[in-house]
């Protein structure tokens, strides 16, 4: 069974940086997608970027230019550095996972969840 585990979540004032972390277990397949989607009460859920096995990226307009997402393919761990945070970045982020390449970019459904980690971005 696929593990995911995220860190890096805070609080921090507008304009500041955050780096979330991805840890994953269990992914055997050569192909896979690795994704971060947030969620609030008010939004719901909402996809944020997404990398697969061969590195393609994909972002939703709304953190275009700001959030970067990388991955260290030999532990197959995901990365998303937010800069220029502002308060509507506030939710909880979740990693998510899955097998075959990213066929909507971020807004491929995956079927593996982490728990989730908080951020708070304060005006």
């Amino acid at each position: 069974q696929v593990k995911l585990t995220e860190s890096g979540g805070g609080s921090v004032q507008a304009g500041g940086s955050l780096k979330l972390s991805c840890a994953s277990s269990q992914i055997t397949d050569t192909n896979y997608c690795l994704a971060w989607v947030r969620q609030t009460p008010a939004k719901g859920r909402e996809g944020v970027a997404s990398i697969d096995s061969d590195g393609k990226t994909s972002y939703a307009d709304s953190v275009k230019g700001r959030f970067t997402i990388s991955q260290v393919t030999a532990k197959i761990t995901a990365y998303l550095q937010m800069n220029n945070l502002k308060p509507e970045d506030s939710a909880l982020y979740y990693c998510a996972a899955d097998s075959g390449y990213c066929s909507r970019g971020y807004r491929t459904p995956l079927r593996n969840w982490g728990q989730g980690t908080q951020v708070t971005v304060s005006s």
